[in-house]
């Protein structure tokens, strides 16, 4: 059953919301309480920020339901985009980057080549996603490019700037959270490392992003106190998000984790949790 935080002592101004596992059902898309739970909050004077793993170009799913400013926090953290605004591409505009730098990147990928054999690399920039030959494909996702990561991680030459959002490393034999733990025990202070896959799928961004400090900034920009935010997700990668939030949720699909670290639960993203607890807010329990 849901778990119900206290109420919060200030009004809440903001929603800060996952996506995948969170608010969007498992066939992708948003339900229609959940879109008029939404409506509602904006109307109620209660921003609306999606803040996802998801890269810039797989937005196209929420863009019909951003909210007036129409930014959103992508790639963990990694990048702030605006979703009424396209690129050359047609995606959403990038309006901050906050890259992992080639140098330290290319730690990351000796160390866990020396610790965790097997491990394969793709690197997500502003460009799209370059992989290793042994990587798992995306059939939806093609690569723009295939290689070693040590040569993807160099900056292409004669080009418009392509920062690095995330590197990510797969592994096929290690359980996603033991993964998690060696390569955070490995990789130390010099990035930061979480997941969000049900796969042994690392997400590994520059040190001190993550979804929790894009966030702190975007609200500090508005005004937005911690307290008045309410905050909603289902994976490792949400974590330090919920914590920072004066009112968090898991889902009631979340990672056992997650689940612990909030301040309260909701129902699951297939039964409308995010709904459930805006329509709470909306009526002032």
């Amino acid at each position: 059953m849901p778990r119900t935080p206290a109420a919060p002592s200030v009004p809440i101004r903001l929603i800060a919301t996952d996506l995948d596992g969170t608010l969007l059902r498992d066939d992708k898309t948003i339900s229609p309480r959940t879109r008029a739970a939404l409506g509602a909050a904006e109307r109620a004077g209660i921003g609306v920020l999606f803040v996802t793993g998801r890269p810039a170009r797989w937005m196209e799913v929420v863009r019909d339901h951003a909210h007036a400013d129409a930014l959103a926090i992508c790639g963990n953290g990694a990048a702030v985009v605006d979703l009424a605004a396209d690129d050359e591409r047609g995606r959403p505009r990038f309006v901050r980057v906050r890259p992992l730098l080639e140098e330290a990147a290319l730690q990351v990928v000796s160390r866990l080549r020396a610790h965790a054999p097997g491990t394969s690399f793709a690197v997500e920039r502003t460009s799209g996603l370059f992989h290793e030959m042994s990587y798992p494909p995306l059939h939806l996702d093609p690569a723009q490019g295939i290689a070693p990561a040590e040569k993807l991680l160099a900056e292409p030459t004669g080009t418009t700037p392509q920062p690095v959002l995330k590197l990510l490393a797969h592994h096929h034999e290690l359980a996603p959270d033991a993964f998690l733990t060696r390569a955070r025990a490995i990789l130390g202070d010099l990035v930061s490392v979480t997941r969000s896959s049900p796969t042994a799928l690392l997400e590994i961004s520059a040190h001190g992003v993550s979804k929790a400090s894009t966030l702190a900034l975007s609200c500090a920009e508005r005004g937005i106190r911690p307290e008045e935010v309410a905050a909603f997700g289902d994976m490792p990668n949400d974590i330090e998000m919920l914590s920072w939030a004066g009112s968090s949720y898991a889902m009631g699909n979340a990672h056992p984790n997650v689940l612990a670290t909030a301040t309260g639960s909701t129902l699951g993203n297939n039964e409308d949790g995010v709904a459930l607890v805006i329509e709470r807010i909306l009526a002032g329990g």
